[in-house]
């Protein structure tokens, strides 16, 4: 294995499959360039056939990615923020999430939207938002949200291979983070959860860029007595249940870390799931570390109040739990 940054770890993804299959496309605004940095040098190895710069218009960039994909191509559209999905919702909702369903499969949509989730950065309210929630609820749509460069690798390859509509969010501020990514061809699956760190007392799920928080709180928690197991779902849609079922049935307690608002989040879906198929594995009530129903503000320290942390993690469990203070081991 090699060590490589999370946005090299998609840049290799993305020429690797497009080295395998000249159907594979890229655009995006600006990705000639490539501001996010995740497909730097693209557009020099495949030239401007292959990959473009489009107009600042993700209406544009959501509408043309049907048309071609319905036309044969394998489209990968680079659409740097999250928040940029609002202005080109007509075609993901309408379209992208719908059209194989309509056509009874004569028309497949293999497009795979890349773009960054989340704050973190100070990138103010309109380029912060981590939007999964409206993604999960369309029908229609993979969604993977990799948290470690080996995952954002295997997550792309498979994205950009699957015949459906997939989106892959990368963690925002996270980028530069380097991790061990298998050498040759990696794939990772989708609707398969990964257990990050066993433990016996409370399952915590950790969604993205909420793992490393969460792994960190786990560690702290070792010193007060309490076995935290971390599971990272990599997708959304589909989601591993089974695996989170599995864990509570462990450890009974359940604490879910979604840096989405918490009206509509994943986490509640996550909760919600868990309490109707088996409440009877519940030792107590099901705690979410969310970020609150307000819009991510621009100053550092108030963006890093609203979303989640370590100490806001911590303290959900120690809630779950019973416990209103640390208590040593």
């Amino acid at each position: 294995m090699a060590r490589t940054r999370l946005i090299q770890a998609v840049h290799d993804a993305v020429v690797e499959e497009m080295a395998r299959d000249p159907k594979v496309i890229v655009y995006g605004e600006d990705v000639e360039l490539s501001i996010v940095g995740d497909l730097r040098g693209v557009h020099e190895q495949f030239g401007h056939d292959r990959i473009r710069n489009t107009p600042i218009s993700e209406t544009t960039l959501t509408g043309m990615a049907v048309g071609l994909a319905a036309a044969g191509y394998h489209v990968v559209v680079q659409m740097m923020f999250a928040n940029f999905f609002y202005t080109g919702m007509d075609a993901i909702a309408n379209q992208m999430s719908k059209l194989r369903l309509m056509t009874g499969g004569q028309v497949e949509l293999p497009i795979t939207v890349i773009a960054t989730i989340g704050g973190g950065s100070a990138n103010a309210a309109q380029h912060s938002d981590t939007p999964y929630p409206m993604l999960m609820n369309l029908g229609g749509l993979n969604v993977a949200v990799p948290a470690t460069p080996a995952d954002a690798k295997g997550l792309v390859k498979t994205a950009i291979r699957s015949r459906n509509p997939c989106f892959v969010l990368e963690p925002n501020g996270r980028g530069g983070e380097s991790g061990e990514v298998p050498e040759g061809e990696h794939l990772v699956p989708f609707g398969k959860a990964a257990v990050r760190r066993e433990g016996g007392d409370v399952t915590v799920v950790a969604i993205g860029r909420m793992l490393k928080p969460a792994l960190a709180a786990a560690t702290a928690l070792d010193a007060e007595g309490v076995s935290a197991e971390v599971i990272d779902p990599r997708t959304l849609v589909p989601l591993d249940y089974a695996a989170v079922l599995a864990s509570v049935g462990k450890t009974g307690h359940l604490v879910v870390v979604d840096e989405a608002r918490e009206c509509c989040s994943a986490a509640s879906q996550i909760a919600a799931v868990v309490a109707e198929q088996e409440f009877s594995l519940l030792k107590g009530p099901i705690r979410r570390v969310t970020t609150p129903n307000v819009a991510i503000p621009y100053a550092p320290n108030a963006e890093a109040h609203v979303i989640p942390g370590e100490a806001r993690i911590t303290a959900a469990v120690r809630r779950a739990l019973g416990r209103t203070q640390p208590v040593p081991a």
